[in-house]
C-alpha cells in the first residue's frame, strides 16, 4: 500500500489541481478537504433552490451557479450549493468575482461548519448580501441579511413552510415552499 502525503499547495495551485479531480474538495486554512456527496433530499433541495432562484432573478445582472467557489480568506475557498454572482463574470473564473448570495443545504454533519465556521467566513465578505442556509431534513432556514449597519449578530430562523425569504440585493422573494417542492421528510 502507498501513502501519499499531502503537497504544499497554495489557492491557486488548489483551484488547478481540482479541476482534475472527479471528487469534490474545498480548501479550508491551508488543507484540502474532501467533501462528502450528500443524500436525495440535500441535492433536491439544492435544485430547487437553484431553480427558484435562477426563475426569478434579473439574468442580465445576475448569474445563478450552483458549487462554484468562492474565496473567503487567504488560504480558504468554499464551494456552497449556491452562488448568485454578477453576470459578467469571465467564463475562465474559477472563484466568484463579488458574490452577493450564498446558500448552503445543511445535513446533521455539517451544521457546526454550515452555522459556524461558513457563516463566519461568508459575512466577512464585502459584496454579500444574504446568506442562507436551510435543512435538508425539514423545512427549516436561517438566514443572515446585510442591513446598513452590517449584518445581525445571529440569524432569522424561518421555519413556517407557508413563509417567504426576502433576498432585497436581488429583488425576490423566495417561498420556503418552492425551495423544499417534491421533498419528502421521513
Amino acid at each position: 500500500m502507498t501513502i501519499q502525503r499531502p503537497m504544499p499547495m497554495d489557492k491557486a495551485a488548489f483551484l488547478a489541481w481540482t479541476e482534475r479531480q472527479e471528487e469534490n474538495y474545498e480548501f479550508v486554512r491551508g488543507r484540502v478537504v474532501m467533501m462528502t456527496g450528500g443524500l436525495r433530499g440535500h441535492w433536491q433541495i439544492a435544485a430547487n433552490l437553484f431553480r427558484a432562484l435562477d426563475s426569478r432573478v434579473d439574468h442580465d445582472r445576475w448569474a445563478v451557479l450552483p458549487e462554484f467557489g468562492v474565496d473567503v480568506g487567504p488560504s480558504t475557498v468554499r464551494f456552497p450549493d449556491i452562488v448568485v454572482d454578477p453576470a459578467d463574470g469571465p467564463t475562465t473564473d474559477r472563484t466568484a468575482t463579488a458574490p452577493v448570495f450564498l446558500a448552503e443545504v445543511m445535513s446533521p454533519s455539517s451544521e457546526r461548519v454550515d452555522l459556524g465556521d461558513k457563516a463566519a467566513e461568508y459575512l466577512r465578505l464585502p459584496s454579500l448580501h444574504t446568506y442562507l442556509v436551510v435543512a435538508h431534513d425539514e423545512p427549516k432556514a436561517w438566514v443572515w441579511t446585510r442591513a446598513a449597519g452590517g449584518f445581525p449578530a445571529g440569524p432569522v430562523v424561518i421555519d413556517d413552510p407557508a413563509a417567504v425569504i426576502d433576498v432585497p440585493s436581488l429583488g425576490l422573494a423566495l417561498p420556503l415552499a418552492d425551495i423544499y417542492r417534491r421533498v419528502r421528510f421521513d
